[in-house]
């Protein structure tokens, strides 16, 4: 079954959640699908014009590679000219920085990701991984 904007929404409210716990501020998060396409984005009053940028760019490069952007970032410090040239192929969309993470059902297979910018890297991937629990959701 498809993520739904039901749960897409829920991931947002639960990572923000988690974000004011963790006294992070301003914090946007974005949850794209399975292919890429925005499910849900939303930026927090005072956050920079680049939060939902970054936010989409880390969740696009997990669910197009399958995996989550803290594993990203480690291959590209193994292979940087390749993640670079997967930077320009994806018109600059491709962002491998810790900050999101899969989105699974319960048998595992990949109903997108999430993605958050507006603090480290760590806190981020928290945020998401604190919203896709709260909508009874896998991570990866």
């Amino acid at each position: 079954m498809p993520l739904t904007l039901v749960q897409a929404n829920a991931i947002v409210a639960a990572a923000f959640a988690k974000a004011r716990e963790m006294k992070i501020k301003p914090l946007a998060v974005v949850v794209l699908d399975e292919s890429g396409h925005v499910k849900s984005a939303q930026r927090e009053d005072g956050a920079s014009m680049f939060r939902v940028d970054i936010a989409t760019g880390k969740a696009w490069a997990a669910v197009g590679m399958g995996a989550s952007s803290r594993t990203l970032l480690g291959r590209a410090k193994e292979n940087p000219q390749f993640f670079g040239a997967l930077s320009a192929t994806a018109q600059g969309k491709f962002l491998p920085q810790t900050g999101a993470v899969l989105i699974k059902d319960v048998a595992g297979n990949i109903l997108g990701a999430a993605g958050a910018s507006g603090g480290t890297g760590d806190e981020d991937e928290a945020a998401c991984i604190a919203g896709v629990e709260a909508a009874g959701l896998t991570h990866g």
